[in-house]
């Protein structure tokens, strides 16, 4: 796989991580690596910890296909830290617009990823419908309050780095309803390490262990694998939509985000942006989806 190419997937990769409601790991499906992926990360474990230490890096480089994920995590680290202010700034200013934008990734994202599935039958739909009530059940959770404590930001990493990992699930929406995602986009932009380092580890902690068992479930169950992750962008779909109230209630003096109501747009000039956002959206992954296809 060209070099390039391969870099160009990880800043797709990493710019879908730091959004609420899109996922890395949808990125890395529908451009073809997903599978590489997660077998690569599975192959980090105790066998390949002796060869490092034992200094055969060459034997460790081909166990754990190093070179494909130093690039791909290298295009992902680019991304993370060149597309954190630019989207604080975009949350904090243009919200509607961004989340349209976003909407279209999404959309274009289910035709990308059911098309994997081989067999359509009654467990391929019925796994379709599981990972979707799953996704809209995490709509309807209300947000957590922030909190900096060392184990929570540490689970907060494993939340954060399932997005790379599971096609459709959010890990950034998961960290908004974990409290901790305006928490982490700031320390990403002003490299506070005293929250990077616990989500640092959970995020290792979190790509072993499920890319393990992805692993298991491709290896034998690939249609009803693919299918709750299609059920899983679907349902995301309600978490991203552009167009939602926050609903607040005051606890000891303080507004916190307790649920949303969702609305249908209004017919003005932001309305019309935001549909062409949703078509540009939905047409770059149409495109990188079809590129990777043929390749």
């Amino acid at each position: 796989m060209n070099s390039f190419m391969l870099f160009l997937k990880g800043v797709a990769m990493g710019a879908a991580n730091v959004i609420p409601g899109v996922s890395g790991g949808t990125v890395a499906f529908i451009t073809g690596i997903y599978e590489r992926l997660i077998n690569a990360l599975k192959s980090i474990d105790l066998e390949s910890v002796k060869l490092f230490f034992s200094g055969n890096f060459r034997e460790f480089s081909k166990r754990v296909d190093l070179n494909f994920l130093s690039i791909l995590f290298l295009g992902v680290f680019v991304s993370i830290l060149s597309l954190a202010k630019i989207l604080e700034f975009a949350f904090e200013n243009h919200e509607v617009l961004t989340l349209s934008f976003f909407f279209g990734l999404i959309v274009a994202s289910i035709l990308a990823v059911g098309r994997k599935i081989e067999v359509i039958n009654f467990s391929s739909i019925l796994s379709f419908l599981f990972g979707t009530a799953i996704a809209v059940s995490i709509a309807f959770l209300p947000p957590a309050q922030a909190n900096n404590s060392f184990f929570y930001l540490m689970l907060c990493g494993v939340a954060a780095v399932s997005s790379m990992i599971l096609p459709g699930l959010s890990g950034s929406y998961v960290l908004l309803l974990m409290g901790n995602y305006v928490l982490v986009l700031r320390a990403v932009s002003s490299f506070d390490f005293s929250i990077l380092v616990p989500m640092i580890l959970g995020c290792v902690a979190g790509l072993i262990l499920l890319s393990r068992l992805l692993s298991y479930l491709f290896a034998n169950y690939k249609d009803q694998t693919i299918g709750i992750l299609t059920g899983f962008v679907f349902g995301s779909l309600l978490i991203i939509w552009p167009w939602k109230t926050t609903l607040n209630e005051t606890f000891d003096g303080k507004e916190k985000a307790i649920g949303y109501i969702w609305n249908l747009p209004d017919m003005n000039v932001q309305f019309g942006i935001s549909l062409v956002l949703i078509i540009v959206g939905f047409l770059l992954v149409y495109l990188l989806e079809k590129r990777s296809t043929k390749q």
